[in-house]
């Protein structure tokens, strides 16, 4: 299972990352590249605890729901989103990739931390739920730009 804690799979993220420039179009949704990168910058910063974000009621909050999703089913299409993970601006596209692949890194130091914030969407979460969540995450949005 591919994970931000496997440091080949953060490579690839990176590395697809790179491919991107503020023209890239999405093959779906709303989103710029910019504004694509700003968003799962800030749900990194959400999973470290460094952004807060209303939980909401929701059945995925419910195992094994959650671990269903997180860990065999793919992400669908214009999902909806926590409105804290879209309200900031985006910087530029240079910014924003090299902020997002700092993230990465420091999320990756983080494969011990016991204690971790609650999802607003799936709940209580461990080390490895939202290692595998967050690349799953990026994973779909970098596919959505076609990297």
């Amino acid at each position: 299972m591919k994970s931000l804690f496997d440091k080949s799979s953060r490579e690839s993220l990176i590395q697809r990352m790179q491919k991107l420039d503020a023209q890239t179009p999405p093959k779906w949704g709303k989103f710029n590249s910019g504004q694509m990168l700003a968003h799962l910058s800030d749900s990194l910063r959400m999973a470290q605890g460094k952004l807060s974000v209303a939980p909401r009621i929701s059945p995925l909050r419910i195992w094994p729901i959650n671990s269903l999703i997180i860990y065999w089913m793919p992400f669908p299409k214009g999902a909806p989103t926590a409105p804290e993970l879209i309200s900031r601006p985006a910087g530029s596209i240079d910014q924003e990739r090299s902020d997002l692949a700092a993230l990465i890194d420091e999320f990756s130091t983080r494969s011990s931390q016991t204690d971790w914030p609650e999802h607003p969407a799936f709940g209580r979460l461990n080390a490895q739920d939202w290692s595998v969540l967050a690349y799953k995450h990026i994973d779909h949005h970098l596919t959505q730009f076609g990297v």
